[in-house]
């Protein structure tokens, strides 16, 4: 039988790709190697599904670091607001929460896929399920069909490969994809991990010292070797028995992996404010004024509520200061390294964990090969691209899915014009 369109991959960019090749009047395939659809999809957003993000497109652009600005084009066409009439018109209610980040508001990610799912059946799509796919298969600069590993050999005039990258591999991204860009003549960028913990060797680390620590609203900044940030997230992180996680981290992650490239480091420094809305000198003045007050207390009560106790008490023995000692003893010179080191606690780190440990890869099929407006290919005449297969890549928060739905759509649509 042949197919108008193949779709290989059935997460976000599949699923939305394979929908509109078929509301595009395609005969469409959807094949997945894994034994459902949208796996991807159910453990997004802790379970509840970020299926996009309300910001105004400048901003979604800016929480996409990797190549964000390659997705004006898609954006002029079908963007973050069309996304949200897309799932509404499926009957998916959506609720806004804080940084523009949109849910269900059943706050369930399987409410997302089985609406996804009910709109596949409606337009005729066939599915195939536990069936991986060997190759595509090309002929005389024209894509004509797929080669299952059954040996089976399905035509088509279009083939959108959306098989994701390498993270998350329990949901079937193991990246597939890039032999077949690659044999189409694509430029695959080096992969890496984003999103992701960073790990550190440090010996406070080591010993878990702060391990399970959580801290609230904080700017941590990764330091080129010049000791100048790179970048600031301020966010919330915490300390692991490896290194550090959580949301600031997270974002930060990529800077790390990349100054440790471009400067070939075994290590990067990072650097904690953990009072970012106060600077050196109100704070030296604050601790000096509790002293004032109360300095027959001891150091670790006098200055109780500044931080968390763990981090404070940590902050107090790094400054070489005995916490249990009375205000009043001690030094001005070792209060001020204690200020300093609030707005400045710098520590070496030497990584991150695996990509396979990552939310999100880094790297793809370059962008410099693929239409803008369309999705396809601009070496092979009927291959399309989208979702985390192409060296696009955001921050966590709903990014990343609006990339893999807006490039889908594109995919799609334009895979079923090619057909027609």
């Amino acid at each position: 039988m042949k197919y108008d369109v193949i779709v290989i991959g059935g997460g976000p960019s599949g699923l939305m790709a394979a929908i509109a090749a078929g509301e595009h009047g395609a005969k469409v395939l959807l094949v997945d190697k894994g034994n459902k659809l949208g796996r991807k999809l159910a453990i997004s957003g802790g379970g509840r599904c970020n299926v996009t993000n309300r910001l105004p497109v400048e901003e979604i652009v800016k929480h996409i670091p990797g190549n964000g600005r390659f997705l004006y084009s898609a954006f002029s066409i079908f963007n973050n607001e069309d996304i949200i009439r897309f799932f509404e018109n499926l009957g998916i209610q959506l609720k806004e929460e804080d940084h523009g980040r949109m849910f269900p508001v059943t706050d369930k990610a399987q409410s997302v896929v089985d609406a996804l799912l009910r709109r596949l059946q409606e337009l005729g799509v066939d599915i195939r399920t536990n069936c991986p796919v060997a190759d595509v298969l090309y002929d005389n600069g024209q894509t004509v069909g797929v080669q299952l590993q059954s040996g089976k050999i399905l035509s088509c005039s279009s083939v959108i490969v959306a098989v994701g990258g390498k993270s998350v591999p329990h949901t079937g991204s193991t990246g597939d994809g890039y032999a077949w860009a690659e044999k189409a003549g694509h430029t695959v960028t080096e992969l890496f991990p984003t999103e992701v913990p960073v790990t550190s060797d440090e010996e406070f680390i080591q010993q878990k010292v702060l391990q399970g620590l959580s801290l609230r609203d904080i700017a941590l900044s990764v330091l080129n070797p010049k000791g100048k940030p790179l970048v600031t997230h301020r966010m919330d992180m915490i300390f692991t028995h490896f290194g550090i996680s959580g949301p600031a981290v997270l974002r930060c992650s990529q800077f790390v992996v990349q100054a440790m490239k471009k400067w070939n480091l075994s290590h990067v420094t990072m650097r904690i404010d953990a009072l970012p809305d106060r600077n050196e000198e109100q704070l030296f003045q604050d601790v000096i004024r509790r002293m004032k007050e109360d300095g027959r207390k001891s150091v670790k009560n006098m200055l109780k509520g500044m931080l968390p106790e763990r981090y404070l008490l940590f902050l107090i023995k790094k400054s070489d200061i005995d916490p249990d000692a009375q205000g009043a003893t001690i030094p001005k010179d070792k209060l001020r390294q204690f200020v300093s080191l609030c707005k400045q606690f710098d520590f070496q780190v030497n990584g991150t964990l695996p990509i396979e440990k990552a939310f999100v890869t880094g790297g793809g099929v370059s962008v410099k090969e693929i239409e803008p407006k369309t999705m396809a290919s601009k070496l092979m005449k009927g291959l399309y691209f989208c979702g985390e297969i192409l060296d696009i890549h955001g921050y966590t928060g709903g990014y990343n899915i609006t990339a893999a739905l807006v490039t889908g759509r594109l995919a799609g649509m334009n895979a079923a014009l090619n057909s027609n």
